[in-house]
């Protein structure tokens, strides 16, 4: 569990951070992120270092088109941080360890049921109580519903579901992002700061990166093998001699 325990660490520590750095700062806490997200995954695996660049690819795609152009979110400086992009790839990997740690494995159903319950008290509590009118996050909550119930790694999500939520609360709390109040692409779907069911959206992330990823490996591991060169022997030079043979008396 050191994974998730860093992860946990470094969420609050570059969020605090930003909400007082210049754009230089920033960058430098994008570039620290970086070489953590890069240190932290020099002990996985093949497999979950192309989930992980999965994870980044597709993250990065979405945060430049909903927060960069549509403006779904808006960051403090009203740029993409550059630690965004790693930071996917970092609460993709806590939530990744967390599901396949032996204590989650131990506590499946438990945990599974725990998330449901918890996660769709926020929903309801978004639609009914809060001060937003927060149907997004209902329906992500539906989709993270489905993921923690018909997915192939459901603890996956129920990791997603923490270290997600824990981000939003974070983030939004200290201002580092703003949810809109109405998404401004059609503008009828309200939406909390941040949304409830954040987890389920970000579970996209992680349902792309558990399918992609075998193969973007296969992909890469056919383009490591080298074609067999065929030795060819060249030919001796005895075998096209004349043959010599004793002839007859003229």
């Amino acid at each position: 569990m050191l994974t998730p325990a860093v992860v946990l660490a470094w969420i609050p520590l570059v969020l605090g951070l930003d909400s007082v750095a210049s754009l230089g700062q920033q960058r430098l806490l994008g570039v620290g992120t970086w070489l953590l997200l890069l240190g932290l995954l020099v002990r996985e695996d093949g497999r979950t270092r192309a989930q992980v660049a999965v994870v980044v690819a597709f993250a990065s795609l979405v945060e430049y088109t909903f927060a960069g152009w549509l403006g779904v979110y808006v960051y403090r400086l009203h740029n993409v941080p550059w630690f965004v992009p790693p930071g996917h790839g970092l609460v993709y990997l806590g939530a990744l360890t967390i599901g396949r740690s032996a204590l989650a494995a131990r506590h499946r159903v438990v945990l599974i049921r725990t998330t449901l319950v918890v996660a769709g008290g926020y929903a309801l509590w978004g639609l009914a109580v809060s001060p937003r009118h927060d149907v997004l996050g209902a329906f992500w909550f539906g989709c993270l519903a489905f993921f923690l119930l018909r997915g192939r790694n459901p603890l996956v999500f129920v990791g997603a579901f923490v270290v997600v939520t824990y981000l939003e609360l974070l983030g939004t709390g200290l201002g580092t992002w703003t949810w809109q109040q109405r998404d401004p692409i059609l503008g009828v779907v309200s939406m909390g700061n941040p949304p409830s069911g954040a987890a389920g959206g970000y579970g996209f992330f992680d349902a792309a990166a558990l399918a992609a990823a075998p193969w973007l490996v296969r992909r890469l591991s056919r383009r490591r093998e080298r074609p067999e060169h065929l030795v060819v022997q060249q030919p001796v030079a005895a075998h096209h001699a004349a043959a010599v043979g004793t002839g007859e008396p003229g």
